[in-house]
């Protein structure tokens, strides 16, 4: 089968063709639909040797959707044919977090070298995958595959980032989404359904903006230098109760803890580098900093029904397996207003 991999250090995304892998004892096999293109996909690739938790080649692709081919020894519960999207946070299944459902926040995964598709086990960017367990595999029913697959990353991380700033984001409150991009623009959507706050999103250009109004965005500033005075003027001085930087490199965490209200929050959730100091007179007061990580199987089902009910719909642009790399570049260069979608058997 083809396969869409990162095979050495430093190098980029390469198509290439693999033995068609097989389910055993307990797994299941897909013949993947759709499988999404992250910016994360590029942080890894830019790791050094000493960096990187798993070994190469890796077949890529941490958001996938698919239906079932077959499956091991042992599982019930599913139907061959069946349209399923992949739970990506793997875990051990046993622990007290796992027991809770959020194996996102798995405490034996590093013990026992679990690892998520795409992130140090085979991905979705392949014709097929094999999931490692029934588990982690999310009924998709009539939902459309390419457009729902971001979802199982880019809508359930801003989705459990949300949650948490939730009793904050009451009617007068402000949130601040900054970078509008494949995590971003679901956020502002996401914001808009659950709360009653003023959704101010901050992105480099305009197109970035223009999509994050279309998709609800109350208030689109350009992140320059004078984007923390903006948002000030739009806060009437007080920032805002809630900041959630897709970014994560270090000038947008430093802009967000500008942008905090005294007891605001600021969830750090892109993997750019950056950091923000958190000690007295570092932030107002009472700011909350967080950096969270994926979310829970629990709140991977509430996405899907969110978009099942219409409230969040992501914009995505379509490849062939073969144009993968193109994707990544486009990616890379911050030509993709949305999400990039690589459609394995399409």
């Amino acid at each position: 089968m083809k396969a869409v991999q990162y095979r050495t250090v430093g190098g980029h995304p390469e198509v290439v063709t693999v033995p068609d892998p097989e389910p055993g004892p307990g797994q299941v096999l897909l013949k993947v639909t759709a499988a999404g293109v992250c910016h994360s996909d590029i942080a890894v690739m830019s790791w050094p040797a000493e960096q990187l938790p798993f070994p190469l080649p890796l077949t890529l692709g941490h958001e996938g959707v698919g239906t079932v081919a077959g499956f091991g020894a042992g599982v019930t519960g599913l139907t061959e044919g069946e349209p399923v999207a992949v739970y990506g946070p793997w875990g051990c299944g046993s622990c007290a977090k796992c027991a809770e459902g959020k194996e996102n926040y798995c405490l034996r995964a590093a013990e026992l070298g679990i690892m998520p598709p795409g992130l140090g086990a085979p991905g979705a960017m392949a014709e097929y995958l094999v999931v490692d367990d029934p588990r982690h595999l999310v009924p998709l029913g009539d939902l459309d595959p390419v457009r729902t697959v971001p979802l199982t990353d880019a809508g359930l991380t801003p989705y459990h980032a949300i949650k948490r700033s939730l009793p904050k984001l009451l009617p007068g409150s402000t949130a601040v989404v900054i970078g509008t991009g494949g995590l971003g623009h679901v956020a502002i959507q996401l914001l808009r359904t659950m709360t009653a706050a003023r959704v101010i999103a901050l992105d480099v250009t305009e197109e970035k903006l223009a999509l994050a109004r279309t998709v609800g965005a109350h208030e689109a500033v350009l992140s320059d230098g004078a984007a923390a005075g903006k948002v000030r003027e739009l806060t009437a001085g007080l920032g805002a109760q809630a900041v959630f930087d897709f970014v994560g490199a270090p000038p947008t965490t430093a802009l967000a803890g500008q942008l905090a209200a005294v007891e605001g929050d600021v969830t750090i959730v892109g993997i750019g580098g950056g950091t923000l100091a958190v000690g007295f007179g570092a932030t107002p007061y009472e700011v909350s900093v967080t950096s969270p990580y994926w979310g829970s199987r629990s709140e991977l089902i509430e996405v899907l029904d969110l978009a099942r009910a219409g409230a969040v719909d992501v914009h995505v642009e379509t490849y062939g397996i073969d144009e993968a790399p193109l994707a990544y570049e486009r990616l890379h260069a911050g030509k993709v207003n949305g999400r990039a979608v690589i459609l394995p058997n399409g």
